[in-house]
Protein backbone atom coordinates (compact mmCIF):
# COMPACT_ATOMS: atom_id res chain seq x y z
CA UNK A 1 0.00 0.00 0.00
CA UNK A 2 2.23 3.05 -1.32
CA UNK A 3 0.15 5.94 -1.56
CA UNK A 4 -1.73 5.81 1.47
CA UNK A 5 -4.42 8.17 2.12
CA UNK A 6 -7.62 8.53 3.75
CA UNK A 7 -9.63 6.89 0.45
CA UNK A 8 -7.18 3.76 0.48
CA UNK A 9 -7.36 3.23 4.34
CA UNK A 10 -11.49 3.45 3.97
CA UNK A 11 -11.77 0.71 1.24
CA UNK A 12 -8.99 -1.27 3.12
CA UNK A 13 -10.73 -1.65 6.31
CA UNK A 14 -14.19 -1.61 4.41
CA UNK A 15 -15.36 1.59 6.62
CA UNK A 16 -16.26 5.12 4.75
CA UNK A 17 -13.90 7.96 4.08
CA UNK A 18 -15.86 10.08 7.02
CA UNK A 19 -15.29 7.51 9.39
CA UNK A 20 -11.68 7.52 8.76
CA UNK A 21 -11.81 11.41 9.03
CA UNK A 22 -14.09 11.08 11.88
CA UNK A 23 -11.21 8.77 13.98
CA UNK A 24 -8.10 11.40 13.19
CA UNK A 25 -10.33 14.00 14.12
CA UNK A 26 -10.86 12.93 17.77
CA UNK A 27 -14.67 12.89 17.54
CA UNK A 28 -16.61 10.71 20.63
CA UNK A 29 -19.51 9.62 17.84
CA UNK A 30 -17.48 6.51 16.55
CA UNK A 31 -16.96 2.97 18.13
CA UNK A 32 -13.35 2.83 20.29
CA UNK A 33 -12.31 -0.24 18.38
CA UNK A 34 -13.54 1.02 15.05
CA UNK A 35 -11.19 4.37 15.72
CA UNK A 36 -8.35 2.29 17.20
CA UNK A 37 -8.13 -0.70 13.77
CA UNK A 38 -8.14 2.77 12.01
CA UNK A 39 -5.38 4.44 13.93
CA UNK A 40 -3.22 0.96 13.93
CA UNK A 41 -3.32 0.69 10.20
CA UNK A 42 -2.22 4.41 9.61
CA UNK A 43 0.60 4.40 11.93
CA UNK A 44 1.55 0.97 10.64
CA UNK A 45 1.89 3.07 7.05
CA UNK A 46 3.35 5.98 8.83
CA UNK A 47 0.37 8.00 7.53
CA UNK A 48 -0.35 11.01 9.64
CA UNK A 49 -3.46 13.16 7.62
CA UNK A 50 -3.51 17.19 6.84
CA UNK A 51 -6.34 18.29 8.92
CA UNK A 52 -5.48 21.63 7.37
CA UNK A 53 -6.46 20.79 4.04
CA UNK A 54 -9.14 18.84 5.22
CA UNK A 55 -10.92 21.90 6.54
CA UNK A 56 -10.23 24.46 3.66
CA UNK A 57 -14.11 24.33 2.00
CA UNK A 58 -14.96 25.52 5.30
CA UNK A 59 -11.90 27.74 6.40
CA UNK A 60 -11.69 26.19 9.37
CA UNK A 61 -7.99 25.07 10.70
CA UNK A 62 -9.45 23.27 14.02
CA UNK A 63 -6.52 24.27 15.71
CA UNK A 64 -6.80 26.91 18.90
CA UNK A 65 -4.01 29.32 20.09
CA UNK A 66 -3.23 29.43 23.76
CA UNK A 67 -0.57 32.21 24.26
CA UNK A 68 0.82 32.16 27.84
CA UNK A 69 3.75 34.02 29.53
CA UNK A 70 5.75 30.42 30.72
CA UNK A 71 4.91 27.30 30.65
CA UNK A 72 7.45 26.37 33.11
CA UNK A 73 5.01 27.23 35.86
CA UNK A 74 2.14 24.84 37.30
CA UNK A 75 -0.90 27.42 37.26
CA UNK A 76 -0.28 27.69 32.96
CA UNK A 77 0.37 24.18 32.94
CA UNK A 78 -2.80 22.94 34.24
CA UNK A 79 -4.54 25.58 32.52
CA UNK A 80 -2.94 24.83 29.53
CA UNK A 81 -4.11 20.81 30.28
CA UNK A 82 -7.74 22.32 31.11
CA UNK A 83 -7.88 23.80 27.76
CA UNK A 84 -6.69 20.40 25.69
CA UNK A 85 -9.24 18.30 27.55
CA UNK A 86 -12.28 20.77 26.42
CA UNK A 87 -10.11 20.93 22.52
CA UNK A 88 -9.80 17.78 22.06
CA UNK A 89 -12.82 16.53 23.32
CA UNK A 90 -14.28 18.75 20.45
CA UNK A 91 -11.63 17.25 17.89
CA UNK A 92 -9.34 20.09 18.07
CA UNK A 93 -5.89 20.75 18.34
CA UNK A 94 -4.14 23.53 20.37
CA UNK A 95 -0.74 25.35 19.27
CA UNK A 96 0.99 26.89 22.43
CA UNK A 97 2.74 30.15 22.03
CA UNK A 98 4.96 31.72 25.40
CA UNK A 99 5.49 35.07 25.41
CA UNK A 100 8.35 35.64 28.37
CA UNK A 101 6.17 38.34 29.30
CA UNK A 102 7.39 40.13 26.03
CA UNK A 103 4.67 42.75 24.54
CA UNK A 104 6.46 42.29 21.01
CA UNK A 105 6.32 38.74 21.39
CA UNK A 106 2.36 38.92 22.06
CA UNK A 107 1.85 41.46 19.43
CA UNK A 108 4.07 39.11 17.15
CA UNK A 109 2.12 36.00 17.72
CA UNK A 110 -1.64 37.87 17.84
CA UNK A 111 -0.57 39.22 14.22
CA UNK A 112 0.29 36.18 12.59
CA UNK A 113 -2.49 34.37 14.25
CA UNK A 114 -4.54 36.81 12.61
CA UNK A 115 -4.15 35.25 9.22
CA UNK A 116 -6.41 32.08 9.69
CA UNK A 117 -3.92 30.21 11.41
CA UNK A 118 -6.42 29.50 14.15
CA UNK A 119 -10.07 29.44 14.43
CA UNK A 120 -9.88 31.38 18.04
CA UNK A 121 -6.97 32.68 20.61
CA UNK A 122 -7.18 31.91 24.61
CA UNK A 123 -4.05 34.02 26.11
CA UNK A 124 -2.96 35.76 29.13
CA UNK A 125 -1.68 38.98 28.86
CA UNK A 126 2.13 40.25 29.25
CA UNK A 127 0.42 43.59 30.41
CA UNK A 128 2.63 45.95 28.53
CA UNK A 129 1.47 49.40 26.54
CA UNK A 130 -1.47 50.56 26.06
CA UNK A 131 -1.97 49.97 22.69
CA UNK A 132 -4.10 46.85 21.70
CA UNK A 133 -4.91 47.96 18.29
CA UNK A 134 -3.30 44.54 17.50
CA UNK A 135 -6.49 42.65 19.18
CA UNK A 136 -9.10 45.29 18.34
CA UNK A 137 -7.84 44.01 14.68
CA UNK A 138 -9.08 40.51 15.52
CA UNK A 139 -12.36 40.95 15.99
CA UNK A 140 -12.67 42.26 12.01
CA UNK A 141 -11.48 38.82 10.72
CA UNK A 142 -13.85 37.09 13.14
CA UNK A 143 -11.56 35.18 15.48
CA UNK A 144 -12.92 34.91 19.19
CA UNK A 145 -10.91 35.37 21.91
CA UNK A 146 -10.83 34.55 25.34
CA UNK A 147 -8.56 35.86 28.31
CA UNK A 148 -7.78 34.47 31.15
CA UNK A 149 -6.16 35.04 34.43
CA UNK A 150 -4.05 38.41 32.81
CA UNK A 151 -6.13 40.15 31.29
CA UNK A 152 -6.57 43.71 29.27
CA UNK A 153 -9.79 46.03 31.08
CA UNK A 154 -10.26 47.77 27.21
CA UNK A 155 -10.35 44.68 24.88
CA UNK A 156 -14.46 43.47 24.72
CA UNK A 157 -13.57 39.63 25.09
CA UNK A 158 -15.25 37.28 27.56
CA UNK A 159 -12.69 37.22 30.62
CA UNK A 160 -12.01 34.61 33.57
CA UNK A 161 -10.11 35.43 36.35
CA UNK A 162 -9.75 34.64 40.36
CA UNK A 163 -10.87 36.88 43.15
CA UNK A 164 -7.27 38.49 43.12
CA UNK A 165 -8.25 40.85 45.33
CA UNK A 166 -9.62 39.24 48.11
CA UNK A 167 -7.42 36.57 48.25
CA UNK A 168 -4.47 38.67 48.76
CA UNK A 169 -6.32 40.94 50.89
CA UNK A 170 -6.93 37.26 52.99
CA UNK A 171 -2.87 36.62 53.12
CA UNK A 172 -2.01 40.07 54.04
CA UNK A 173 -3.89 39.52 57.26
CA UNK A 174 -3.21 36.31 58.02
CA UNK A 175 0.49 37.53 58.13
CA UNK A 176 -0.50 40.42 60.10
CA UNK A 177 -2.29 37.79 62.47
CA UNK A 178 0.64 35.73 62.81
CA UNK A 179 2.70 39.06 64.08
CA UNK A 180 4.15 40.72 60.85
CA UNK A 181 4.58 43.65 60.53
CA UNK A 182 7.03 44.82 57.99
CA UNK A 183 5.72 42.65 54.72
CA UNK A 184 7.36 42.79 51.74
CA UNK A 185 5.18 42.22 48.25
CA UNK A 186 7.00 40.73 45.43
CA UNK A 187 5.68 41.47 42.05
CA UNK A 188 7.29 40.81 38.76
CA UNK A 189 5.02 43.13 36.87
CA UNK A 190 2.83 45.98 38.57
CA UNK A 191 1.23 47.10 35.10
CA UNK A 192 -0.42 43.66 34.34
CA UNK A 193 -3.98 43.50 35.75
CA UNK A 194 -3.51 40.53 38.51
CA UNK A 195 -0.37 42.73 39.93
CA UNK A 196 -2.41 46.20 40.65
CA UNK A 197 -5.46 43.91 41.96
CA UNK A 198 -3.23 41.93 44.03
CA UNK A 199 -1.15 44.94 45.47
CA UNK A 200 -4.69 46.99 46.11
CA UNK A 201 -5.48 43.55 48.48
CA UNK A 202 -2.28 43.85 50.26
CA UNK A 203 -2.32 47.69 50.49
CA UNK A 204 -5.77 47.78 52.01
CA UNK A 205 -5.11 44.67 54.66
CA UNK A 206 -2.16 47.11 55.66
CA UNK A 207 -4.27 49.84 56.35
CA UNK A 208 -6.72 48.27 58.23
CA UNK A 209 -4.75 46.72 60.62
CA UNK A 210 -3.21 50.24 60.89
CA UNK A 211 0.03 48.86 59.71
CA UNK A 212 1.59 52.29 58.01
CA UNK A 213 2.49 51.60 53.97
CA UNK A 214 6.32 51.56 53.56
CA UNK A 215 6.79 52.07 49.63
CA UNK A 216 10.50 50.09 49.84
CA UNK A 217 8.62 47.20 50.95
CA UNK A 218 6.73 46.74 47.24
CA UNK A 219 9.75 45.09 45.33
CA UNK A 220 10.20 44.86 41.49
CA UNK A 221 11.87 41.59 40.44
CA UNK A 222 12.48 39.97 37.19
CA UNK A 223 11.99 37.15 34.69
CA UNK A 224 15.91 36.38 35.37
CA UNK A 225 16.34 33.42 38.42
CA UNK A 226 19.58 34.94 39.35
CA UNK A 227 18.52 38.66 39.21
CA UNK A 228 15.52 37.57 41.97
CA UNK A 229 18.16 36.26 43.86
CA UNK A 230 19.85 39.11 43.88
CA UNK A 231 17.46 41.27 44.54
CA UNK A 232 15.45 39.18 47.21
CA UNK A 233 19.04 38.98 49.35
CA UNK A 234 19.48 42.78 49.43
CA UNK A 235 15.71 42.95 50.17
CA UNK A 236 16.42 40.85 53.37
CA UNK A 237 19.92 42.13 54.51
CA UNK A 238 18.88 45.67 53.97
CA UNK A 239 14.90 46.56 54.59
CA UNK A 240 14.68 43.16 56.88
CA UNK A 241 11.39 42.10 56.36
CA UNK A 242 9.47 39.82 58.51
CA UNK A 243 7.02 38.67 56.08
CA UNK A 244 7.23 37.95 52.28
CA UNK A 245 3.69 37.72 50.21
CA UNK A 246 5.16 36.74 46.44
CA UNK A 247 2.75 37.50 43.90
CA UNK A 248 4.37 34.90 41.28
CA UNK A 249 5.36 30.97 42.75
CA UNK A 250 8.86 31.67 40.88
CA UNK A 251 9.72 34.54 43.57
CA UNK A 252 8.84 32.27 46.43
CA UNK A 253 11.12 29.61 45.61
CA UNK A 254 13.94 32.50 44.75
CA UNK A 255 13.06 33.73 48.52
CA UNK A 256 13.62 29.64 49.80
CA UNK A 257 17.05 29.63 47.88
CA UNK A 258 17.75 32.89 49.62
CA UNK A 259 17.07 32.00 52.99
CA UNK A 260 18.97 28.93 53.13
CA UNK A 261 22.08 30.40 51.91
CA UNK A 262 21.36 33.25 54.50
CA UNK A 263 20.62 30.74 57.48
CA UNK A 264 17.12 32.78 57.81
CA UNK A 265 14.74 30.00 59.07
CA UNK A 266 11.30 30.00 57.66
CA UNK A 267 9.09 30.49 59.51
CA UNK A 268 10.64 31.50 62.70
CA UNK A 269 12.38 34.46 61.38
CA UNK A 270 10.59 35.24 57.88
CA UNK A 271 6.72 34.07 57.19
CA UNK A 272 6.12 33.56 53.57
CA UNK A 273 2.68 33.37 51.78
CA UNK A 274 2.97 33.12 47.38
CA UNK A 275 0.57 33.11 44.98
CA UNK A 276 0.60 29.04 43.47
CA UNK A 277 -0.64 25.95 41.94
CA UNK A 278 2.49 24.04 42.76
CA UNK A 279 1.13 21.03 43.54
CA UNK A 280 4.18 19.87 45.69
CA UNK A 281 3.82 23.20 48.03
CA UNK A 282 2.96 21.05 50.76
CA UNK A 283 6.66 19.02 50.59
CA UNK A 284 8.70 21.76 50.42
CA UNK A 285 10.47 22.73 53.93
CA UNK A 286 9.17 24.05 54.93
CA UNK A 287 5.54 23.60 53.41
CA UNK A 288 4.45 26.63 51.54
CA UNK A 289 1.30 28.40 52.39
CA UNK A 290 -0.04 28.77 49.02
CA UNK A 291 -2.99 31.08 47.53
CA UNK A 292 -4.25 28.10 45.10
CA UNK A 293 -6.12 29.27 42.29
CA UNK A 294 -8.23 26.64 40.34
CA UNK A 295 -5.84 26.44 37.07
CA UNK A 296 -7.56 23.44 35.78
CA UNK A 297 -11.40 25.14 35.93
CA UNK A 298 -9.76 28.16 34.56
CA UNK A 299 -8.72 26.31 31.45
CA UNK A 300 -11.60 24.47 31.34
CA UNK A 301 -13.91 27.41 31.04
CA UNK A 302 -11.83 29.46 29.27
CA UNK A 303 -12.22 26.59 26.39
CA UNK A 304 -15.84 26.85 27.12
CA UNK A 305 -16.65 30.02 26.42
CA UNK A 306 -14.27 30.11 22.74
CA UNK A 307 -16.24 26.80 21.76
CA UNK A 308 -19.60 28.72 22.68
CA UNK A 309 -18.68 31.24 20.93
CA UNK A 310 -17.06 29.58 17.82
CA UNK A 311 -20.52 27.40 17.69
CA UNK A 312 -22.73 30.97 17.58
CA UNK A 313 -20.35 32.87 15.11
CA UNK A 314 -23.34 34.18 13.46
CA UNK A 315 -25.18 35.70 16.73
CA UNK A 316 -24.24 37.94 19.42
CA UNK A 317 -22.20 36.58 22.18
CA UNK A 318 -22.26 38.48 25.03
CA UNK A 319 -18.61 39.16 26.35
CA UNK A 320 -19.10 38.69 30.34
CA UNK A 321 -16.28 38.04 32.98
CA UNK A 322 -16.39 34.77 35.12
CA UNK A 323 -14.66 35.42 38.90
CA UNK A 324 -13.61 31.84 40.57
CA UNK A 325 -12.17 31.48 43.26
CA UNK A 326 -9.13 30.79 44.79
CA UNK A 327 -8.09 29.28 48.45
CA UNK A 328 -5.83 30.37 50.95
CA UNK A 329 -3.92 27.16 52.40
CA UNK A 330 -2.11 28.00 55.42
CA UNK A 331 0.62 25.69 56.12
CA UNK A 332 4.42 25.97 58.03
CA UNK A 333 5.63 28.68 56.00
CA UNK A 334 3.63 31.23 57.56
CA UNK A 335 2.45 30.04 61.00
CA UNK A 336 3.55 31.01 64.12
CA UNK A 337 6.60 29.09 65.95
Amino acid sequence: MDNINIKVLAKKLNLSTSTISRAFSGSTDINKDTRERILALAKEHNFLPNHYASNLRDKKTKTLAVIVPEIANDFFAQAINGIEEVARKKGFYILLYRTDDIFEKEVSFVNYLNNGKADGIIMSVSGEANDHHYLKALSKKHVPVVFFDRVYEDIDVSKVTTNDYDSSFEATEHLLQTGCKRIAYLVVNKSISIGKVRMQGYLDALEKHGVPFNDELIIDCSQDEKINYSIIKSVLEELKPDGIFSSVERLAFATYYVCNDMKISIPKDLKVVSFSSLQIAPLLCPALSTITQPAYEMGIKAATLLFDELEKKDQYFPKKTHVMRSKLLVRKSSQPE
